[in-house]
C-alpha cells in the first residue's frame, strides 16, 4: 500500500472493470481509515519483531501478524462495494513473502519464519480442501507440502526440546504426516512425544504440554494424551495452587468438555481434600463432583468416573451418606453405564429404604427387568413384578409389571395364568396406558388363535431365558437410546452396534429383530436404528436380537423413561 495512492481492484456484478482509487475517493467511500489502521498494525508488529531482544518477545507479535493475514474481513463502503474481493482473507502467499522478507532483515528469526511458513502452507492446503479450490490444490499442492516439511525440519534443527518453538514445530510435522497417513507418521509421533517429555522436565510454561495433549486427544491418541494430561496436571499440583483453585480448574475443564484432563486434576484435588477436610465438609464436595459426571442426556459425562466417586462417598460416609435422590442417581448412572448388577442392587436398596420415594415403582420395575432379562433370574424378576402388580395405586410400572407377568407365563406355556394377568392389566388400565394394553391384546390374540408368541419377541425371550443360550451375554451387541429421559412427543433415537468378525470386502447383511415397547415406530428387519416417540409415561423396554447369515450374533435390552 502506498502513501500517495492506493491501487485496488473492484469487481461489479454486471460489468467487470478495474478502477484506480485515489486517497480522496477512499476517504469518500470510508475505506482508507480501515486500510490505514491495518497498515499501522502491520508496521508496529514488524518493528516489534525486528527489534525483539529475546525469543520470548517474538511469540505474541508473530501470532498477531499471522492473524492479520489468515483472517482479514472484507471492507465495504456504505454502498456495499467490497474493497478487496477474492483473497480478501487467508492471504497465505502474501504472508509467506513477508516472512521471507523478515528473515532477510534478521537471520536469527529463522526458527520463527520457518515454523510460520510451514503453518501457513499447512493452513493453505486445508483452506483449499475446504473451499474445493482444486486448480490451485493440484497445481501447487506438492510444492506446498515440500515447503512444509523443509521449513519444519529447518525449525527443528536450529532449536532444542526446551524451546517452545521446537515442540510446536514437531507437533505440526506430526499432524502433517498423520494427515497424509504416510510412512513418517509413526517416527514423527515418537520424536514429538520424546521432545515433550524432555521439555516438561524443567519448564514453567506448561501451556504447550496441554496443547499437544489436546491434539493427541483429537487424533484419538488416547494413551499419549492421557500421559501428557497427567504431566500437565502434576505441574499444576506442584505449583502453589490452593485446593479451592485446583477444584475450580478441574471444574472449568469439565465444563469445556475436556473430561480426561478434568478427571486427572480432580484426582489430585480429591487426594488433597480427602486428607485435609472433615467428613461433613468432604462428602458434599464429592457429591457435587459425582453429580457433574453422572449420566445426563446432554452435557459432559463419564458414568464410570461418577461411580468411582460414588464408591468413595460410600467408603467415607457409608450408606448413610446417601439420601433417596443420591441412591437413585447412582442406580440410574450405573444402568446407563450398563453395570446392571450394581444398578439393580441400588434400585433394590432405594425401594427398601425409601418405600414412598418418587422413583419407587420405577426402581422395583427396573429391578425386575434387569433380574429377568439381563441376569437370567426369572424367579427373582417375577417377585419384583408381583410386588408391583399387587399395588392398589396404579402407575405405568404397575401396568407394565402385569404385562411382564403375563408374558413370562405365556412363554412358559401357562396360558391360563397369562390370560389372567392380561385381563387384570386391561381392567386396571381403565382405558389408559394404551401402548401396554395393545401389547397385552396382541398376546391374547395369539393365545386365542393358538399361535406362538410373535417371532421377534419369542426369539428374544428364548435367548434371554433359556439356560442353553447363556452364551448370548450382550457383549457382542450394544443398544443405545438418546435421550433416555423424555417428555410427551419428544423423539428418541434408538441405535445398535454389532461386534462381528471382519469378512474382507464383503458387507455382511444383518437382520434386526426388534420387540418390546418401540413406541410409535415399528422398525423393520433391515433397520439398525430408528426414531420413535411415546404417547404415555412409563419405563419402556426395547428388545433387540441381531442375526447374521451364519446365525444369531447376540441380544440386548435398553430402557427409556417417558415422564
Amino acid at each position: 500500500m502506498k502513501k500517495n495512492g492506493v491501487r485496488i481492484i473492484f469487481y461489479f456484478p454486471q460489468r467487470i472493470k478495474k478502477i484506480i482509487l485515489t486517497p480522496l475517493l477512499l476517504l469518500v467511500l470510508g475505506i482508507f481509515p480501515a486500510f490505514a489502521q491495518e497498515d499501522n498494525k502491520l508496521a508496529t508488529l514488524t518493528k516489534q519483531i525486528i527489534e525483539a531482544k529475546t525469543n520470548e518477545d517474538l511469540y505474541t507479535p508473530f501470532e498477531e501478524l499471522r492473524g492479520l493475514y489468515f483472517s482479514r474481513p472484507a471492507i465495504k463502503s456504505e454502498g456495499g462495494i467490497t474493497a478487496h474481493e477474492a483473497g480478501k482473507d487467508n492471504r497465505y502467499t502474501e504472508f509467506v513473502e513477508l516472512l521471507k522478507s523478515l528473515e532477510s532483515k534478521r537471520k536469527t528469526l529463522e526458527p520463527f519464519t520457518s515454523y510460520y511458513t510451514a503453518l501457513t502452507r499447512y493452513s493453505q492446503l486445508k483452506y483449499l480442501e475446504e473451499k474445493q479450490a482444486w486448480d490451485e490444490y493440484f497445481a501447487q499442492g506438492n510444492t506446498y507440502r515440500e515447503e512444509i516439511v523443509s521449513a519444519l525440519e529447518k525449525a527443528i534443527d536450529v532449536t532444542i526440546p526446551k524451546d517452545v518453538l521446537n515442540i510446536y514445530s514437531r507437533l505440526l510435522l506430526w499432524q502433517f504426516h498423520r494427515d497424509q497417513q504416510d510412512a513418517f507418521a509413526e517416527q514423527s509421533l515418537s520424536d514429538l512425544m520424546n521432545s515433550v517429555l524432555e521439555y516438561s522436565k524443567d519448564t514453567k510454561d506448561i501451556k504447550p504440554i496441554k496443547e499437544v495433549a489436546d491434539k493427541f486427544s483429537a487424533y484419538a491418541e488416547k494413551g499419549k494424551s492421557k500421559e501428557l494430561y497427567k504431566i500437565y496436571a502434576d505441574k499444576i499440583a506442584a505449583s502453589d495452587t490452593k485446593e479451592e483453585e485446583l477444584g475450580s480448574i478441574a471444574s472449568n475443564f469439565h465444563k469445556e468438555g475436556n473430561l480426561e484432563l478434568a478427571e486427572t486434576i480432580y484426582d489430585i484435588y480429591l487426594d488433597r481434600i480427602t486428607k485435609s477436610l472433615p467428613q461433613e465438609k468432604l462428602i458434599p464436595l464429592l457429591i457435587e463432583i459425582t453429580q457433574a459426571f453422572s449420566y445426563k442426556d446432554e452435557g459432559a459425562k463419564d458414568t464410570l468416573y461418577a461411580e468411582k466417586i460414588f464408591a468413595k462417598i460410600e467408603e467415607i460416609g457409608g450408606r448413610e451418606a446417601f439420601d433417596q435422590e443420591l441412591i437413585y442417581l447412582r442406580a440410574f448412572n450405573l444402568e446407563k453405564a450398563k453395570e446392571y448388577q450394581k444398578a439393580k442392587d441400588n434400585y433394590v436398596d432405594l425401594a427398601q429404604r425409601y418405600p414412598a420415594a418418587t422413583h419407587n415403582d420405577e426402581a422395583v420395575f427396573k429391578s425386575g427387568i434387569i433380574s429377568t432379562y439381563v441376569l437370567r433370574d426369572i424367579k427373582q424378576g417375577r417377585s419384583y413384578f408381583e410386588k408391583l402388580a399387587q399395588k392398589e395405586t396404579i402407575s405405568p410400572q404397575v401396568i407394565s409389571s402385569l404385562y411382564q407377568l403375563g408374558l413370562l407365563s405365556q412363554w412358559e406355556g401357562d396360558n391360563l395364568k397369562a390370560r389372567g394377568y392380561y385381563d387384570n392389566l386391561t381392567g386396571k388400565a381403565a382405558g389408559d396406558f394404551s401402548e401396554t394394553v395393545n401389547l397385552a391384546q396382541e398376546r391374547l390374540r395369539e393365545m386365542n388363535e393358538g399361535k406362538p408368541i410373535e417371532y421377534n419377541l419369542k426369539t428374544f425371550l428364548d435367548l434371554s431365558l433359556k439356560e442353553e443360550n447363556a452364551i448370548m451375554d450382550m457383549t457382542k451387541l450394544d443398544l443405545r437410546s438418546n435421550p433416555y429421559r423424555i417428555n410427551k412427543d419428544a423423539q428418541v433415537h434408538v441405535s445398535s452396534t454389532s461386534y462381528i468378525a471382519q469378512s474382507g470386502c464383503m458387507q455382511v447383511e444383518l437382520q434386526y429383530l426388534w420387540s418390546g415397547h418401540t413406541g410409535t415406530k415399528k422398525p423393520s428387519l433391515t433397520e439398525a436404528e430408528f426414531n420413535t416417540t411415546y404417547k404415555e409415561p412409563g419405563t419402556k423396554e426395547i428388545n433387540l436380537v441381531v442375526v447374521s447369515p451364519t446365525g444369531i450374533i447376540d441380544r440386548n435390552i435398553d430402557l427409556v423413561d417417558r415422564y
